[in-house]
């Protein structure tokens, strides 16, 4: 997990460069991604007492029940009127997600769904909080002693391979319409939780 937030914080900030001014989104955002901080502390602590099959089933589990409740056409909305209300809860929720498995996005995502959020604004709010909450999680990370010398080797040499992929992602990406970009993202995460759940049991 530790390996893997430098490479992050390089691609969402890349993303949220390509998406132009961010508005006011810092601003909205911000009552959401204060309990999400806090969240990511608590669940960087349970991530150095679980297992790492612990966290990789919980992943899994987590990533499916997203997949399945788009499968089922679970889509709530959320009145805008709500959106201070619930910054809490799902902030809460989406920090001890983050710090235990190194993915906010799940409880993120689902989030700025029910807002209503189109394509652009959903990828802008998701490369800023996830710009946050990753910095706080590696200020966490090496709080808790878990970066070593050569997991931040490791991370630069997992940077660079990222990058390639995201680029290749971004491009296609852009060339998506609105439905066949939610279809291949829920495509994606349905592959990705399969296979975290076959790796943990």
């Amino acid at each position: 997990m530790a390996s893997l937030v430098i490479p992050n914080l390089v691609m969402d900030g890349i993303q949220l460069r390509r998406q132009g001014p961010v508005g006011d989104t810092p601003r909205r955002l911000a009552p959401l991604l204060v309990f999400t901080m806090l969240g990511t502390v608590v669940g960087t602590k349970l991530l150095v007492a679980l297992s790492g099959r612990a966290v990789t089933l919980i992943l899994g589990a987590f990533v499916l029940a997203f997949v399945l409740f788009e499968l089922v056409r679970f889509s709530p909305r959320v009145d805008r009127r709500w959106e201070r209300m619930l910054a809490a809860p799902v902030g809460l929720v989406a920090g001890i997600m983050g710090g235990i498995t190194n993915a906010p996005g799940t409880p993120l995502a689902v989030y700025f769904i029910a807002l209503g959020m189109d394509k652009r604004e959903f990828v802008r709010s998701v490369a800023f909080s996830f710009l946050i909450v990753k910095a706080v999680q590696l200020a966490t990370l090496a709080w808790y002693g878990l970066l070593s010398g050569g997991i931040v080797l490791a991370s630069v040499g997992l940077t660079a391979a990222a990058l390639v992929g995201f680029g290749l992602g971004v491009r296609l990406q852009d060339k998506l319409d609105q439905r066949t970009f939610n279809r291949a993202v829920l495509i994606f995460l349905a592959v990705l939780g399969v296979w975290l759940v076959m790796r943990a049991i």
